[in-house]
């Protein structure tokens, strides 16, 4: 009403993706008698479909699950280390990465899919990407989002004569791609479904991979059989901290999500709630923690468990709230060790799904970039990652990258219990602003008792190294005028919606009644179904 997305509400299962037909194609398997697990693989594969500039069984990611036959959250971390083959010597600064074969690192996503429905799910590979191999196939009308990543990146890879030709042949064999254009993958769906015969082997010690490495070396890439080969999805147990009643649990270093639940950790302390929502006090409180909280994770990466219990000690953290409260401005990095010039977000893709046997799941999956390394494998359908683009290469940094290093991952896919029952999955894409614009919008949820849609589409910000703060125009322009006297380089976006403060995608289950609630954000394609 209003303007405004309807709440979404079932008893029979929940998907809130970045692309409708994703979110179809979850609710399918629910249907269809899949649990949360089946179909969170069934909506990767076809956000792979859909969404191909972010999402790619090529890239990596993070999985924060409730079980609800075990009643625990665990954590599956599919995001390998560096490849030994890497040759980290050649880089001096993150620039040198940004695209082409040396960027990509070993595919972690496909492995996660897998072991999720090897060790959880019920359905076979077939069943599960029956949905994106037809999409593929059959091809979809691209919507509104989609279109614009198109338009945008065309003349962006252009740039890039040894990769543009594959690229383009792959996506836009019969030319440039608008709004309503019908794109047809049909490498795609052959691949997709010789992985769904032959396992995910295929992929990483067979035929498949041979023609990835292959194509990698051919454009001087240094990615072996070996490393693809070496990819293991890996168990954890879930880092947790308290906020406003919930009990907010993130996977732990080497993953930084940490630096979200130090930020909630900080307001935790202050009485927000008695502030004007959206007012000058209440952002400027919320800004400066998410600055502090960057500082700390940046200061402190994959941290030993010794040293992230003390970050987030109730000593550490009264120390950092001094901080927080003296009034002065927060200077300092929220991106890596050392300024960086202002980048686009990360092509990142977050989706939350709830089944009718009390399962609960957030992944957070990405290609790095826009499309990635921009390197297409042909005949594959595949478009490879970058994310050696996000391994500290520059020189004199603490945090220097070397080969079999854990890759530190800006990622923070959430579920939170209460009372020790699942209540919310929550997560989004977005790079260093993803654990930016989680704190901003569980803010607007749990402290000033916006419901889940609502809270998706409050303003939000995103914060950069330095100072600086851009700030969607929906926040009055005395507010931003306010928060400059404050102390911050407070500007506002030119629109009041964007995609640079995420697409935030959540499922809230209220343990009383078993309704989940669906929350999909506007800023990109993202959507609810129900089976």
């Amino acid at each position: 009403m209003h303007g405004r997305r309807p709440t979404m509400t079932s008893r029979h299962g929940m998907v809130a993706a970045a692309h409708p037909l994703a979110a179809q194609a979850g609710a399918r398997l629910l249907a269809q008698g899949g649990n949360a697990f089946d179909a969170a693989a069934a909506t990767a594969a076809a956000l792979n479909v859909v969404e191909p500039f972010m999402s790619c069984l090529a890239g990596m990611g993070f999985a924060t699950l409730w079980v609800a036959a075990e009643q625990r959250v665990r954590v599956l971390d599919f995001v390998p280390p560096i490849p030994a083959s890497f040759p980290v010597e050649l880089f001096s600064k993150r620039s040198d990465l940004e695209r082409g074969a040396l960027s990509v690192a070993a595919p972690g996503n496909l492995a996660g899919w897998c072991e999720l429905v090897k060790i959880y799910g019920r359905k076979s590979l077939p069943e599960i990407f029956a949905p994106a191999i037809a999409l593929a196939r059959d091809g979809f009308a691209l919507a509104e989002f989609g279109a614009a990543e198109f338009e945008e990146n065309d003349p962006l890879l252009k740039t890039y004569p040894a990769l543009y030709p594959a690229w383009s042949k792959n996506y836009q064999p019969d030319g440039a791609l608008h709004l309503g254009s019908l794109l047809v993958q049909s490498d795609l769906a052959r691949t997709l479904s010789e992985i769904a015969e032959k396992g995910p082997d295929h992929f990483y010690r067979g035929t498949l991979g041979e023609t990835i490495v292959a194509h990698l070396q051919a454009l001087g890439g240094s990615m072996t059989m070996a490393d693809l080969a070496a990819v293991k999805t890996v168990w954890r147990e879930p880092l947790a901290a308290s906020f406003k009643g919930l009990s907010v649990h993130v996977p732990p270093p080497p993953c930084e999500g940490f630096q979200f639940l130090l930020t909630l950790r900080l307001l935790e302390g202050l009485d927000l709630a008695s502030l004007p929502r959206d007012g000058a006090d209440h952002l400027d409180l919320v800004y400066r923690a998410i600055r502090i909280a960057a500082g700390e994770r940046i200061a402190h990466n994959n941290p030993s468990p010794e040293t992230l219990a003390e970050i987030l000690s109730e000593a550490s953290v009264a120390h950092l709230r001094q901080r927080l409260t003296d009034g002065k401005p927060v200077t300092g990095p929220t991106e890596q060790w050392t300024p960086q010039e202002k980048e686009d977000p990360a092509h990142t893709t977050s989706f939350s799904i709830a089944d009718n046997e009390g399962n609960l799941i957030c992944i957070t999956q990405s290609l790095g970039s826009p499309f990635g390394s921009g390197v297409v494998v042909p005949g594959t359908g595949l478009c490879l990652n970058n994310f050696l683009y996000w391994a500290d290469v520059q020189t004199g940094s603490p945090n220097r990258a070397k080969p079999g290093d854990a890759l530190a991952m800006c990622m923070s896919p959430s579920i939170s219990t209460r009372d020790g029952k699942p209540v919310l999955a929550l997560g989004t894409p977005g790079s260093y602003g993803i654990m930016q614009t989680q704190a901003q919008a569980m803010v607007q949820h749990l402290v000033f008792g916006l419901p889940l849609q609502e809270a998706i589409e409050a303003p939000r910000a995103r914060l950069w190294d330095g100072r600086l703060v851009e700030i969607e125009n929906r926040i009055a322009p005395e507010t931003i005028a306010e928060l400059v006297r404050r102390g911050h380089d407070a500007k506002a976006f030119d629109v009041g919606w964007t995609m640079r403060c995420g697409g935030m995608q959540a499922v809230a289950v209220d343990p009383a009644t078993g309704v989940f609630t669906g929350a999909a954000d506007p800023r990109r394609d993202g959507y609810v179904a129900t089976p």
